[in-house]
């Protein structure tokens, strides 16, 4: 198997099923098929799933819906699969959570390039997971971020949700703190990949982490854009 990778296609269309079933077990991917949201739950309660191939149109349920929910699965990545080809949906749906947006038809292979870029995030040897071993606890602005746990405390003593992908930029802007950080190296100390000019999925997390630190997207505090060059966390670390 490609390093023991699993992969749930979730459409209802069982053509795209066996078609993506047989290609990407060739490439050495074990596949499972839902055709539902119901039977995608299913699948997610007894299997530990690498990656969501995610059609938007399911019978029972919405796949915008559904991003939002699968968003929050730590190191699940999660990848739109549809015939929805307007930009207002592609960016809806990186904006929810999705890692990536593919629409139909589609190229195999390219579809297989984004598959496996994917799935660099969730990498044991993945940047966020080394900076999870340090096992430091960071203090910024009375906010408390634990890097092992993966939790982020604030300055009331209220837990704060994040999903896998802001827990991961935070987690990098933390480690850079007072150092502006472009575009490009956020993605490369994220994903390990290659950046795409059309991904606004940086600029999305950096909305979504300010809106969760309270951080005023007018006139932010913590997480400052440095305009032309990228962004930066512009308040002293404190490690225990």
């Amino acid at each position: 198997m490609e390093n023991g990778r699993v992969v749930l296609v979730v459409d209802d269309d069982p053509r795209i099923c066996r078609l993506l079933g047989r290609y990407l077990e060739q490439e050495g991917y074990r596949v499972l098929t839902a055709s539902s949201a119901a039977e995608m739950r299913q699948q997610l309660a007894v299997i530990q799933v690498d990656l969501v191939l995610l059609d938007v149109r399911l019978p029972d349920d919405d796949g915008f819906s559904l991003v939002k929910e699968l968003s929050t699965v730590p190191e699940l990545a999660i990848i739109m699969v549809t015939g929805r080809s307007d930009p207002f949906d592609k960016v809806l749906g990186l904006e929810l959570g999705a890692d990536d947006y593919v629409t139909k038809p589609f190229d195999q292979r390219e579809l297989l390039a984004r598959i496996r870029s994917v799935l660099r995030r969730s990498r044991q040897d993945s940047p966020d997971a080394e900076i999870r071993s340090r096992g430091s606890v960071a203090f910024f602005a009375g906010w408390k971020l634990d890097m092992p746990a993966q939790e982020l405390v604030s300055p009331h003593g209220n837990r704060v949700l994040l999903t896998a992908r802001e827990f991961q930029l935070l987690a990098a802007l933390v480690e850079h703190a007072m150092r502006v950080l472009s575009r490009d190296a956020i993605l490369d100390l994220l994903t390990g990949r290659d950046w795409m000019p059309i991904d606004r999925s940086i600029d999305v997390l950096i909305g979504k982490l300010r809106k969760k630190l309270g951080d005023d997207a007018h006139s932010p505090q913590l997480i400052k854009t440095v305009r032309g060059v990228g962004y930066k966390l512009a308040v002293p670390v404190e490690r225990r």
